[in-house]
């Protein structure tokens, strides 16, 4: 039986917000109705950089709101998509006048209520723009009726990235292009060890025997399309990154951005380890790992378990990731 630290699960997400704005002052402040996160301090004369997406997956999106990354943030209920309300009252309030960049990840009621949203916006004279994180390998299909892939942690990279560049100026159709070759460019295989449980709920969303792994699990506790056996991690981690560098069709000589994400509950000791083996097992392909980014980014609630993501990274792509960046969640 699991036990959570909360009051009500109705009011898990407001309060979670009111008191990251309280613990985060000089980086963001947070609208409640409609519920959306801004910088403190709005930046003008840019593109706006505005992402959002179910709760439940903290520090993602809120904690990226900031300097060099996000100008707004806009949070749904747990597992569930903001309302196209919610985001166009985040892009006005983010709007400096050269328009908004929507990053959203490939999910129905995100990619519905965003594109909802972007006419909504049009309507009122503000141009915006749609970059479709859609990374994760395990539901790469070839069935024309399903969704596609879903989004995960590359969008940490895409927010990175465009972030970066809406701060040097790069209009909002640079930034569209810009940020559609970062995801076209990134995969990513997820795999839990135990589910998570939703606020207010004693029970895990599906269980798992002691000896086998969700392979290809989904952030929104979604099952994978099968189980493997249990492992060290020297035997887990190269069955999560070969099919990634397959799909990226990455070759010796080749760099990238290594994220390795926890999440919910892993461990900073287990993560290290796991970029450890990914290392190892990218440097016998001789491909290079010229950035790296270890923690949970992507969390699914209190879900045991992490991902692997490859970003192909190209010189201008580093030059974006190492700029400055100010959030709560990421700092250098």
């Amino acid at each position: 039986m699991r036990r959570q630290f909360i009051n009500s699960p109705g009011d898990v997400v407001p309060e979670a917000l009111a008191g990251f704005a309280a613990a985060w002052p000089h980086h963001v402040s947070w609208s409640p109705e409609p519920s959306y996160v801004v910088r403190a301090a709005p930046a003008r004369d840019k593109v706006a950089v505005v992402s959002g997406g179910g709760s439940g997956h903290e520090p993602l999106h809120v904690g990226f709101v900031g300097e060099g990354m996000l100008d707004a943030a806009v949070p749904g209920a747990v597992f569930a998509s903001p309302t196209a309300m919610q985001i166009k009252a985040a892009s006005l309030a983010a709007d400096g006048g050269r328009g908004v960049l929507h990053v959203v990840k490939n999910y129905t009621g995100d990619v519905l209520n965003f594109r909802i949203a972007g006419e909504l916006l049009a309507d009122e004279g503000v141009r915006t723009e749609f970059v479709l994180v859609d990374d994760d390998l395990a539901t790469d299909t070839d069935d024309p009726d399903a969704p596609g892939r879903r989004g995960t942690a590359a969008v940490v990279a895409v927010e990175k990235v465009c972030g970066a560049a809406a701060e040097r100026g790069a209009d909002l159709d640079e930034l569209a292009k810009l940020g559609r070759r970062v995801a076209a460019g990134s995969r990513t295989l997820s795999v839990a060890l135990a589910a998570g449980a939703h606020p207010g709920q004693a029970e895990p969303s599906f269980e798992l025997p002691a000896d086998e792994i969700e392979f290809g699990v989904g952030i929104h506790g979604e099952r994978a399309r099968e189980r493997r056996a249990f492992g060290p991690a020297s035997a887990i981690v190269p069955q999560m990154t070969a099919p990634v560098i397959e799909a990226l069709g990455l070759a010796g000589g080749e760099r990238v951005i290594v994220i390795v994400n926890g999440l919910g509950s892993t461990h900073d000791l287990e993560l290290y380890g796991v970029f450890g083996e990914v290392r190892r097992v990218l440097g016998a392909a001789g491909i290079g790992v010229a950035r790296s980014l270890v923690g949970s980014y992507v969390t699914s609630l209190d879900m045991a378990g992490c991902s692997v993501t490859l970003v192909r990274a190209d010189d201008e792509i580093l030059d974006l990731w190492d700029a400055p960046v100010a959030t709560p969640a990421l700092t250098w």
